[in-house]
């Protein structure tokens, strides 16, 4: 664009906002005075505001279904079972639903749920990120509510990992040339944990730490599969599965699932339940482009934390608990470290000594037991660190692990594979 051409756009900008111009250096362009760039400033922070999703949806139910086995349901059964579940938490009923949202867990996807559900809606969405799916759909509900495409919508997750095989994960386009080389769950994210301690001295001892606060807290969750408190030499002492991870570093395999209902705050506050509110939401996908990006002691949160916690103008040092994916013990290690928590390769001594554990540590993390102990259905752990994380603002967790004065929380969660590409997404929560 010319200069002359800019100059004429830049001054009807001004006279449409009302503002006078300011001519300092002939031939440059026009300049607003300093009261004209402060009102400047106000409405471009007013026009962001308008496009943030912070504090426009509330988490009105939840609810995680009690089975770690059920071989004796359907999936859709579960999933109708944690649907009626949250919404009966909220005091909503069934024909109050118009949103619905879920993920690949789903039989069949959204349509057909939505018919078994025997639901009427709206608004759609079923984003497909694995782990962190559940964690993605609340961010996507809060801007579909924020939008006015529905007012109460429902997410949820079942499925039966425990009971019999998974449906075999869609293959992407480098599957072929990395089938041959034999990658699996356990052995990508091995490979994680063996750079990292590589990288920065971490030590399985430190590891071994996170599986240790988790059981220190499922002790206290009659449901969790996984209810005996264990020490680093437990932890150490058990099988290798895939060097450095030993079997205690990795979650368990259960059946179940679990639901949210997202609403407009009008909705949320004339309910009975205690307000839990999103303020800041993030998402992100890594992967190793082609070779070009195969730093394996990183993942996507380094992304989307940040961008969660600018959007809820709090900080890392502000979380009062941390719902945290635990699929393998490494795995909260990385995202500790990506979030903010501690620099990169401190993760291995901010987690030592309990110092996740409640009442002990710094940063009560996973107070249900979290997928190393309590329940990791379908192999997606994203629901439950909502679960927990809501649980916590309502003061609701178990009286041994609820954290005093909880009113700001994290649940961030990965989807996919941290030693291959993944996604991760991040929500602040906080208490009204």
């Amino acid at each position: 664009m010319r200069r002359g051409t800019r100059k004429r756009v830049w001054s009807l900008a001004f006279r449409v906002a009302g503002l006078p111009l300011v001519n300092s250096i002939p031939g440059r362009l026009p300049r607003p005075p300093l009261q004209a760039r402060k009102k400047l400033e106000i409405r471009k922070r007013q026009r962001s505001d308008s496009l943030s999703i912070k504090g426009k949806a509330y988490i009105a139910g939840i609810y995680e279904h009690p089975t770690r086995h059920a071989p004796d349901k359907s999936t859709a059964q579960l999933h109708a079972e944690v649907a009626k579940g949250a919404i009966e938490d909220a005091g909503l009923t069934k024909a109050d639903i118009d949103g619905y949202f879920c993920a690949g867990d789903a039989p069949g996807g959204a349509w057909p749920m939505v018919d078994y559900l025997g639901l009427k809606v709206r608004h759609i969405d079923s984003t497909e990120t694995g782990g962190c799916s559940y964690l993605i759909h609340l961010g996507h509900a809060a801007e579909a509510i924020a939008a006015g495409k529905c007012s109460i919508a429902l997410i949820t997750l079942a499925g039966k990992p425990r009971t019999g095989p998974m449906p075999p994960r869609a293959a992407g386009a480098e599957a072929d040339f990395e089938a041959a080389y034999g990658a699996t769950t356990h052995n990508a994210y091995g490979m994680c944990a063996m750079r990292h301690m590589h990288d920065y001295g971490t030590t399985s001892e430190q590891l071994a730490w996170i599986k240790v606060a988790a059981s220190h807290h499922a002790q206290y969750n009659p449901h969790a599969m996984l209810k005996e408190v264990v020490t680093v030499e437990d932890v150490l002492n058990s099988p290798m599965i895939s060097d450095p991870l030993h079997r205690m570093d990795c979650c368990v395999i259960t059946d179940g699932g679990g639901a949210l209902i997202v609403t407009t705050p009008e909705i949320a506050k004339s309910l009975k339940k205690p307000l839990v509110r999103l303020i800041g939401h993030g998402e992100a996908m890594k992967g190793p482009r082609g070779g070009k990006d195969l730093d394996l002691t990183y993942s996507a949160g380094i992304w989307s934390g940040p961008r969660a916690f600018e959007e809820a103008g709090v900080t890392p040092k502000d979380i009062k608990y941390a719902s945290i994916y635990d699929s393998f013990t490494i795995t909260v290690l990385m995202q500790i470290e990506d979030l903010g928590f501690c620099r990169k390769g401190e993760g291995g001594k901010f987690v030592a000594d309990g110092n996740l554990i409640s009442g002990v540590g710094k940063l009560p993390f996973n107070t249900d037991g979290g997928g190393l102990c309590s329940n990791h259905p379908v192999n997606r752990g994203g629901m439950t660190k909502i679960l927990e994380a809501v649980r916590q603002l309502r003061g609701e967790a178990h009286p041994k692990v609820q954290v005093k004065n909880c009113d700001l929380a994290v649940a961030h969660g990965t989807g996919g594979l941290l030693g291959v590409r993944h996604a991760a997404s991040t929500a602040i929560l906080e208490r009204v």
